[in-house]
């Protein structure tokens, strides 16, 4: 895997009677450290001034997504484990709560994919399924 990469993260959230889906992609760096990838980018969003950096940690076991700027997270994604964190935009802080039903990693030798699927939860009343699927790939002419 190069340095430069391109870096895909698509979510689907199933509600009662519809589904949401949110797409993000950015180009980021790519490191590899004692077993596990690491991924930086940026995330720009319409509705709100600023980026949000972001870090990617992925394994077999887990992964986390930390973003700290116009929203500030840490969410961690742990298979038969519920997490509890806060996530504060800049509209509020919500209490929010992931319940990790699977993770599926598949590393290549220029891509690495991750499907997460959980339950979420804001103030301990569930809210969502919810599946993210990320797609790491190398880019053309990278590091």
């Amino acid at each position: 895997m190069k340095k430069d990469v391109l870096v895909s993260i698509s979510g689907l959230q199933f509600e009662i009677d519809k589904e949401e889906t949110v797409e993000v992609i950015s180009v980021g760096e790519y490191y590899n450290r004692n077993g596990k990838h690491y991924i930086l980018y940026d995330e720009i969003l319409e509705e709100v001034e600023g980026i949000t950096r972001c870090t990617l940690k992925i394994s077999d076991k887990q992964v986390s997504i930390q973003k700290k700027g116009a929203n500030n997270v840490h969410m961690i994604f742990e298979v038969n484990r519920k997490n509890v964190t806060y996530y504060s935009t800049p509209f509020g802080d919500l209490q929010i709560g992931i319940n990790t039903t699977s993770i599926k990693v598949t590393e290549e030798e220029e891509q690495i994919l991750a499907n997460i699927k959980y339950e979420l939860d804001i103030n301990y009343s569930h809210v969502s399924d919810c599946e993210i699927q990320i797609k790491i790939t190398s880019r053309k002419g990278g590091k």
